[in-house]
């Protein structure tokens, strides 16, 4: 009996100690979007995603109950020593707690191991590298929206399976070139097809010439652009000068946005198949989220990227509400964002996994002809659906070294 009470007692000791720990935390947040505000992926993330980012902030709901949340940006400029100082001293002098955009594999990459050193949280939307969720998975990373194995499991398998078996890669010169060739070269292989060559380019690069006639002479099938933005556009439209896809090869845009397909118009980009988890005009609820932030930033609809941050951060403003405040303890954020499962109204519900992949379903898109487009922005057709559980890399072929049991 006596240790009954006894027990009670510590129990009771716990509970009002937890309680009284949530209600001292600071409800005060402050949100770095740190990506290529003027570069070759200012499109698809930049000053989108600080739109995106501040209407996560608005929508979360957490201003109206007291909390102070701030939000800054800053371009990296594509460059990692830049992205890592401008990390440090959001962190040490500024005070940031949470980073989102990160579009470029190179600056994702630093700032993921600097938010591990430093314990705060790192919201991924903009880097594709597979590697944030693999070999350098980290407790205070969460990858969401897309990565280097889902985009070769999707495009990469759909245009072998179709036939085209041969491939040739046009790679831009850095981590993730290097992983989406990769991760897709190892999906053509697996699925009997041959990579019979390729060649890497600087990063925003504007002459093709030399690199598309190796892979015209090639005469792979399939040439697989594992670049993005202004060197995926730019390879397309001097492609089509070459005359490459009308001499019978396809081009294969291995990572492709909205913004693209725009930049290229539909009767360049016309039958391009991509891979993507967010297109403004999939229902009623993605249509009334681009109203909204196309009221705020009227350059284009949102890209997966910045649908991603602010997906991301609703779900991380959560958390910190379930938290009762923000404890400045980064592992312990994401700990409780893996716990949560993820429901918003741009990506549905889904789950974060214990390596730090975000899953949802993805979508495998056909670029609309001309006369199909019916509106402004209407360039996709809808191929097929990749379930959420095949979307990305299975939980026991992962890297991980946080998933290795002791």
């Amino acid at each position: 009996m006596k240790r009954s009470i006894a027990a009670l007692i510590m129990t009771t000791s716990l509970v009002l100690a937890t309680g009284a720990f949530a209600q001292s935390l600071e409800k005060v947040v402050k949100v770095g979007s740190l990506g290529d505000q003027s570069g070759l992926y200012a499109d698809i993330g930049g000053p989108g995603s600080v739109v995106a980012a501040q209407m996560a902030i608005e929508d979360s709901g957490l201003l109206a109950k007291g909390w102070k949340i701030d939000l800054i940006s800053a371009d990296h400029q594509n460059k990692p020593d830049i992205g890592s100082n401008i990390g440090k001293q959001w962190i040490d002098v500024d005070k940031v707690d949470v980073f989102v955009d990160l579009a470029s594999s190179g600056v994702g990459l630093a700032i993921s191991n600097l938010a591990r050193e430093k314990n705060v949280v790192n919201l991924n939307s903009g880097s594709a590298t597979s590697d944030l969720t693999g070999s350098q998975c980290s407790p205070n990373t969460v990858h969401w929206v897309y990565d280097t194995w889902m985009l070769a499991n999707g495009t990469g398998k759909a245009l072998v399976k179709s036939g085209g078996d041969s491939w040739f890669f046009l790679t831009a010169d850095y981590a993730f070139g290097h992983a989406l060739e990769r991760d897709t070269a190892a999906v053509v292989t697996a699925n009997n097809g041959k990579v019979l060559g390729g060649v890497r380019h600087p990063l925003n690069n504007s002459d093709f010439s030399s690199f598309l006639l190796q892979a015209q002479s090639s005469k792979a099938k399939i040439i697989g652009l594992a670049n993005a933005g202004g060197d995926t556009t730019n390879a397309i439209k001097q492609a089509a000068e070459f005359g490459i896809v009308a001499g019978g090869q396809k081009l294969a845009g291995m990572l492709l946005f909205i913004t693209d397909v725009h930049s290229l118009g539909l009767k360049v980009a016309q039958g391009l198949n991509f891979t993507e988890t967010f297109y403004w005009d999939m229902n009623d609820q993605t249509r009334a989220f681009t109203k909204r932030f196309n009221e705020k930033h009227k350059k284009s609809p949102p890209t997966m990227i910045q649908a991603g941050i602010y997906s991301s951060l609703i779900h991380y403003f959560k958390a910190l509400e379930a938290l009762g405040g923000n404890p400045r303890d980064g592992r312990a954020v994401v700990a409780k964002m893996k716990e949560m499962p993820t429901d918003d109204p741009l990506f549905g519900k889904g789950s974060i996994r214990a390596d730090g992949r975000k899953i949802h379903p993805a979508y495998l898109f056909e670029v609309k002809k001309p006369a199909d487009s019916k509106y402004p922005w209407d360039y996709y057709n809808l191929v097929a659906t990749i379930p959420a559980a095949e979307a990305f890399i299975p939980l026991d072929k992962s890297a991980c070294p946080m998933l290795k049991k002791s």
